[in-house]
This record gives C-alpha cells, structure tokens and sequence, in this order.
C-alpha cells in the first residue's frame, strides 16, 4: 500500500506492508546508449507502474564527461556508489546505463523479466518502514522530514536510511559528445543526495533534512525518495517515493 496526502503546501507519505522495488538507473548523457534507457526509467512513471511497487531514481555518473560533454546533473558521489554496489557483486567493471533493482544489477529491465521481478519483490513483507514528510521551507529546496523504523532486527548493525530529492521534466540540448545534436529528456534525476544515517539501538531513525533543488524547479515536479539499505550485502529493504504537487 501506499498513502499520499497532501495538506496545504505539506504533502506525507507512508510505506506499506509490502516491499517496493528500488529502480537505480546509472547514466549520462555523455553516452549514447543511454537515452533508451532514460526513457524506459521515465515509462516507470507513466501508469506503467502500480504507485508503491516501484521507486525509480536516476543517477547520473561523471566518469564519460571527458569525451566531449560534461552532464550538468553528474556527481561524483553516485559514481562512487555504483562502484561500491558493483564490488559488493564483485563486479570488474561499471557501465552505462546500467539498471539495479534492489540492490543488484539487473539486465533485464524493458522486457517481461523486470515485471516478473518486480512482482516477486511487490509480494515480500517490507523489512522496514518509511515515512517521509514535506513542509513549506526555503526556496529552491525540500525541507524534509523522515523516519524509519526496522522490521527485521537481523539488519539492525548494518541497515541505513538515505534520502534523495528529485525533478522530473528536465531537459538538455547537447551540443557535443556522442549525443551532440539531441535534445535529451529525463525524469526522476537526483539532484540532491543524503546518507547514509544510521539506526540507533531502538531500530528507529528520524532525520529533519533540506534537500536541494535546481533554482529553475518546476512546480509539481519536484519529490523526494527515501529507502533502507543493508550497506554490507546492498539489500534494500523498503523504498518510498513522495511526489510533492505544486
């Protein structure tokens, strides 16, 4: 289940009983096989997902900016993840645009296996539970508040909560690198990254964060995601997405 309200300018939401799928697409658009990819991460969103099930986020990694184009939502942060999360599989490599479901790498995303997949995620009882909460604050930012509670007290020395604010809608008009000449579009881009904070002794957590914005933020297209991870085996063990309404 997934419950979304909003009350004034403040919108909340919390997570079910159920697991969601968190959906990291790792990209750039420095890269041509990328906008594919893109656009299915986009897709996600467009009814193709039942709300709650999926939570799908774009990181854009910085390691193609040095062929022609630098991608002006890169960081170097989410290209440190994906090598993390890529050793953790031990892995020899990263690459673009990779896709990783819940933790893991997944290469099947666009065909029926990632449906099945997300199924068999959709039908596991949450490990934990979120609430994310979004009051009115400073402009060109989302002044945050999240809790996590752990339901599985096996994960309790390794779990940690992260917090990411995102914008939809944004567009880029390439003008050199393999993509030069395209205008490229994008959905679900973390601009802003927080974490990991970890649990205390009674398995809760509550974090009071700003997380920004791009000073040209389009109203109702902005949200925040918020998920608990196990650092050392990379499960995640719930996800939540808060779309806040302009």
């Amino acid at each position: 289940m997934f419950v979304n309200a909003a009350q004034g300018a403040e919108c909340k939401a919390v997570s079910g009983p159920q697991t969601a799928a968190l959906v990291e697409l790792y990209t750039s658009e420095g890269c041509s096989s990328c906008p594919p990819a893109d656009r299915w991460l986009s897709s996600l969103g467009a009814g193709g997902s039942l709300p709650g099930q999926v939570v799908p986020i774009a990181l854009h990694v910085d390691y193609w900016d040095y062929i022609g184009w630098k991608d002006p939502y890169a960081k170097r942060e989410f290209s440190l993840r994906q090598r993390k999360l890529s050793q953790l599989q031990r892995m020899a490599l990263v690459y673009t645009p990779q896709v990783v479901l819940q933790g893991r790498d997944f290469r099947g995303w666009g065909t029926p296996a990632f449906d099945a997949a997300v199924a068999r995620i959709a039908a596991q009882p949450a490990k934990a539970r979120i609430s994310l909460l979004v009051r009115p604050g400073a402009p060109r930012a989302l002044q945050v508040e999240a809790g996590a509670e752990l339901l599985d007290s096996a994960h309790q020395a390794d779990a940690a909560l992260y917090l990411a604010a995102y914008e939809n809608r944004l567009s880029s008009s390439v003008t050199a690198g393999e993509n030069r000449g395209s205008t490229l579009a994008h959905d679900y881009v973390v601009l802003e990254w927080q974490g990991p904070f970890s649990f205390g002794p009674a398995a809760q957590i509550l974090e009071r964060r700003q997380l920004a914005l791009l000073p040209r933020a389009a109203a109702g297209g902005s949200g925040v995601v918020g998920f608990v991870q196990n650092r050392r085996t990379a499960e995640v063990l719930q996800a939540l997405m808060l779309p806040c309404p302009g």
